[in-house]
């Protein structure tokens, strides 16, 4: 695994400005992903620096009010990626993707049931230590997770499982104990020591750090248990009334606002615990004098509906679903000023942004690209699975997803008891959303609409192109 060159922020933004002048229309050929001409970044490389990933769980984009501190310090003091996208809007693969740097077909998590079908030996995590850092995992790794089975590749670690908010079992560096408390609090203690000892070990390190908010069943810790939140008047797609275009599983949810504003408040109270527990670290590595050279990623695993089109979960093809908060701040490396990218970004990304940072070339192919550089996509897969024996809805279904529009197909899939698609994989249903002038994917344009004005959006060639993005 040999170092490589790196861009620093004038390199990065310079290449980020072009890429976005020359933004591809996702109507004419285009490669997948493109680079700018690099700009060679004057000042002299970096340490390999320390790097801290922060994952939450079910976090949706818009919920600022709760992380005021953590963007003080990634937003004011980092880039916000503010296209942010997991590339399967589901816990254990999303995860996996960050690992890996692959979309779920490619690592084979396609379901919460399948953890064990992550190739281990292609993470980051594993090549990360294979180059000399000391790793740590402290909190949720992948669901299902054995609470005796160490996570492969981290030397330090807490594990916590089941996941959940209240006196959690851990697993900690091989003894597993029940502890008492709000488990974000446990998760930060653990990071926080963690952190520490990289004063007295001299080498780099990397901590994922996964506390288990803001996810269901929303339990806030007692002292934000009644902390009054910002009113909600809803969306658009919320108070949506005509849902004759969208897919029949949509057609029979009926969850309204009131639903919508409680799911909103109780995820804000959850995530206060972990604005505080940013900061703590933050304050942690500014103690220890670690705060310049360290890499800090912080995203979450997949978004969630607050009752738009009548639904309340996660795992479909709509945006609070399929977005995600996602921030980086590396000073010693050039991003430590207040930033807005709006290139389409995604968790796939995480470990090749990781491994670029530590001068490592992974050995397996990755679908990610690192975003300490110019490169840019026009494009981005988003996938996901119907779970074997999981009676609920949705179908399986894939989209085409650019900076303007989206194309969905349905799929007669589902995943059998070893995690691989089955099923004649028919497309079921249909749905094309034009982003700019329908943000909240009220209009599914593909309703009733002939083939010539399908042939007028260029639906043939989106179908052909999410076709070949699926098999990539």
């Amino acid at each position: 695994m040999a170092p490589r060159g790196r861009l620093g922020r004038r390199g990065f933004l310079a290449g980020a400005a072009a890429a976005v002048a020359g933004c591809a229309g996702d109507e004419r050929p285009a490669p997948d992903v493109a680079e700018v001409a690099p700009v060679v970044h004057a000042a002299p490389r970096p340490a390999r620096p320390n790097i801290l990933v922060i994952v939450t769980d079910d976090q949706p984009k818009h919920l600022a009010w709760a992380l005021r501190k953590t963007r003080r310090w990634l937003v004011d003091g980092g880039v916000e990626f503010t296209n942010g996208h997991t590339t399967t809007p589901l816990c254990a693969p999303s995860r996996s993707s960050i690992f890996s740097g692959r979309y779920a077909h490619n690592h084979g998590v396609r379901d919460n049931y399948q953890k064990l079908r992550l190739d281990q030996d292609t993470t980051f995590q594993r090549h990360l230590k294979d180059a000399g850092y000391r790793t740590g995992m402290f909190g949720k790794y992948l669901n299902e997770w054995r609470i005796a089975s160490p996570p492969a590749h981290f030397e330090d670690f807490a594990l916590l499982s089941p996941v959940g908010y209240v006196d959690g079992r851990f697993n900690h560096n091989g003894k597993v104990a029940k502890l008492p408390g709000y488990t974000t609090h446990r998760i930060r203690d653990f990071a926080r020591g963690f952190i520490r000892r990289g004063t007295t070990d001299p080498r780099p390190w990397f901590a994922y750090v996964a506390p288990y908010a803001a996810h269901a069943p929303f339990t806030p810790e007692k002292k934000y248990r009644n902390t009054p939140v910002p009113g909600w008047a809803g969306r658009p797609s919320v108070t949506e009334r005509d849902k004759s275009d969208k897919p029949p599983y949509l057609r029979d949810v009926h969850a309204a606002l009131p639903r919508g504003r409680a799911i909103r408040r109780d995820q804000l109270r959850t995530l206060l615990s972990v604005d505080d527990a940013v900061q703590a670290l933050r304050d942690e590595l500014k103690a220890t004098g670690q705060l310049d050279n360290t890499l800090v990623i912080f995203l979450g695993d997949n978004g969630f509906l607050w009752a738009d089109h009548g639904w309340t979960r996660k795992s479909v093809p709509y945006r609070p679903a399929i977005e995600v908060p996602f921030f980086l701040s590396w000073p010693a490396g050039g991003f430590g000023s207040g930033t807005k990218d709006r290139r389409l970004v995604a968790n796939i990304d995480v470990s090749a942004t990781v491994l670029d940072a530590a001068g490592i070339d992974p050995p397996t192919p990755q679908d990610g690209i690192s975003l300490l550089r110019g490169h840019k996509r026009d494009h981005l897969l988003i996938e996901f699975w119907k779970q074997g024996g999981d009676p609920r809805p949705p179908h399986s279904w894939a989209s085409y997803v650019t900076e303007t529009k989206q194309y969905t197909e349905y799929y007669a899939l589902h995943t059998n008891a070893v995690g691989k698609p089955v099923g004649s994989g028919r497309v079921v249903f249909r749905e094309y959303y034009d982003l700019t002038k329908d943000p909240h994917q009220l209009t599914n344009k593909l309703h009733r609409a002939t083939r010539a004005q399908e042939k007028s959006w260029g639906i043939p060639t989106l179908a052909a192109r999410l076709a070949k993005a699926r098999k990539a």
